[in-house]
């Protein structure tokens, strides 16, 4: 089973180390590349005031704040829920610094030693698009993900708008799966084990070229007989007819 959680934070500020805490934590997750339902979304008690930039970023006041938990008296059900979980993150350097930060206060590990690995979406969208806008709402722009609701940043909703970003990045990196003549699957080495799609079902349109494809296909088709000296390989065959 694949277990993956999307998951981002909101902070006080932009540096766990001159004292900015977390204040909200949202995570979303998949299996098998599904959403499950079965997220975790805490607000948190940071005990200090939001910088001033930061607030207008998640609108997250220390009033509403206040009767929150304390990061401390979550963190082992945190754990407990990312344990053995692949995570994505976008931009993970800030949002696995500042939960480190969290842990080493209370004496635990870091992140990474709960988790079987952490992936930087803004790394895998970085190298998709080169040279272009790679922020969260670039990105569902981009890959058409509906992100209308968003006019503060918070974590849960950032989270299920990178689930779907993350998933559109990612589609058609599943292994292809085929039935053989036995019924039985066949992924697209030989393997076998994996879950069966029978494309037999499906029904593919057939689309004819019409003429000025035509035209242009042979136009190409002329200049490569040309350049070869009349030796491409369906000359070679008509001569030989």
């Amino acid at each position: 089973m694949s277990r993956l959680i999307v998951l981002d934070t909101e902070t006080t500020g932009l540096s766990a180390e001159t004292g900015d805490r977390v204040i909200e934590l949202g995570c979303v997750e998949l299996v098998n590349r599904k959403l499950t339902g079965n997220n975790l979304h805490l607000y948190f008690n940071p005990e200090r005031d939001s910088h001033p930039d930061a607030l207008r970023v998640h609108g997250l006041t220390t009033e509403f704040l206040s009767d929150k938990p304390k990061f401390a008296e979550k963190a082992q059900e945190i754990l407990a829920y990312l344990q053995g979980a692949e995570l994505i993150i976008h931009n993970a350097p800030f949002d696995v610094g500042f939960l480190n930060k969290e842990l080493e206060q209370l004496g635990l590990k870091p992140l990474t030693s709960y988790v079987e690995k952490v992936t930087d979406s803004l790394v895998m969208a970085k190298e998709m698009f080169p040279g272009k806008r790679n922020s969260l709402d670039a990105l569902c722009s981009r890959l058409e993900v509906d992100n209308s609701g968003r006019e503060l940043h918070g974590a849960l909703l950032d989270a299920e708008l990178l689930a779907d970003v993350y998933i559109n990045m990612t589609r058609g990196q599943n292994s292809l799966v085929m039935l053989d003549d036995a019924g039985g699957s066949t992924g697209a080495w030989g393997g076998s084990g994996v879950a069966a799609i029978d494309l037999r079902g499906f029904k593919l349109p057939v689309l004819q070229a019409n003429e000025q494809e035509l035209a242009l296909h042979t136009a190409v088709l002329a200049e490569i007989d040309k350049a070869s000296g009349d030796k491409t390989i369906w000359r070679v065959w008509e001569n030989a007819k």
